[in-house]
């Protein structure tokens, strides 16, 4: 008896150290979120007082006033949520149809065309980025939301994650359904989708975050101010406002909110999809 309580020490043991490791860092990544919050809370007097105070003794709300002020913020905000949120529809619509495509459609050199959009996972888009200007340019899109969303509708990681949770479900599935008459799009919709919550959630989260922090893209696709995203105008805000932390720490907590509701909406799904990766019905 005191070998089995002795050996169930040994066994806790190294989940324990692992748990509080996990701890430890989860408590460092939220250092600097925990920072940005408190300094859009302070002015920039209190901001520099040595020792700093972590809860400020005077929330100083007006930060979270004037920055929509200061740049065209609401403007910024609105271009953002409509390109994140039309794209990651989009993308996650397509990829799923292209991903369920390679992985139970009888389609002649599936697996060759397969490795050729992978090549989009091994090719960093910086190689890339001339040539698709000058398409995007040529068919008169440049400076237009529907040119940044036409560059954004295709994702080999999209594609990748969907295929293969397509590729776990048994393929007695489809054949029931065209036995009952379904054709490829109603078994789709009606049987795929509903089973594939936790991969498309996990998707759109993805998705959603990438599109919402996206810089690069939109500072060379989008010229005109009225069609800027919120990480070009705090950019701009940055530059304008060089020592004034607290109001761009404002504007960057108000950045972070509509990430932060998509995770928490998704994140059943989320945890769902890693806990079943690799597991075979």
């Amino acid at each position: 008896m005191q070998h089995v309580i002795n050996t169930s020490k040994r066994v806790k043991l190294p989940y324990f150290l692992l748990l509080l490791a996990l701890i430890v860092f989860s408590i460092a990544t939220l250092f600097p979120f925990l920072w940005m919050v408190s300094a859009s809370l302070r002015t920039d007097i209190d901001l520099f007082k040595n020792p700093m105070n972590w809860i400020p003794q005077t929330l100083y709300l007006d930060n979270y006033k004037e920055v929509w002020t200061a740049i065209p913020f609401a403007q910024y905000f609105l271009n953002t949520l409509k390109l994140s949120f039309i794209i990651t529809v989009l993308q996650v619509i397509i990829c799923s149809m292209a991903a369920y495509a390679f992985a139970k459609l009888k389609i002649p050199f599936k697996n060759i065309v397969f490795m050729l959009f992978m090549t989009n996972l091994m090719m960093p888009w910086h190689s890339i980025m001339v040539p698709q200007f000058s398409v995007v340019s040529s068919l008169g899109l440049y400076n237009t939301h529907t040119g940044y969303i036409l560059i954004q509708l295709f994702s080999g990681f999209g594609i990748f994650l969907m295929r293969q949770f397509f590729m776990s479900l048994p393929n007695e599935l489809n054949e029931a359904a065209r036995v009952d008459g379904y054709n490829e799009w109603r078994i789709f919709w009606k049987i795929m989708i509903p089973l594939s919550l936790p991969s498309l959630s996990t998707l759109t989260i993805f998705t959603f975050t990438f599109m919402w922090n996206d810089y690069l893209a939109p500072l060379i696709y989008l010229n005109d101010d009225a069609l800027k995203t919120l990480q070009l105008g705090l950019k701009a805000f940055q530059t304008e406002h060089t020592m004034d932390y607290g109001l761009l720490m404002a504007g960057t907590v108000l950045a972070t909110i509509p990430m932060v509701i998509v995770f928490l909406i998704g994140e059943r799904f989320f945890i769902q999809s890693v806990a079943t990766t690799g597991m075979k019905n």
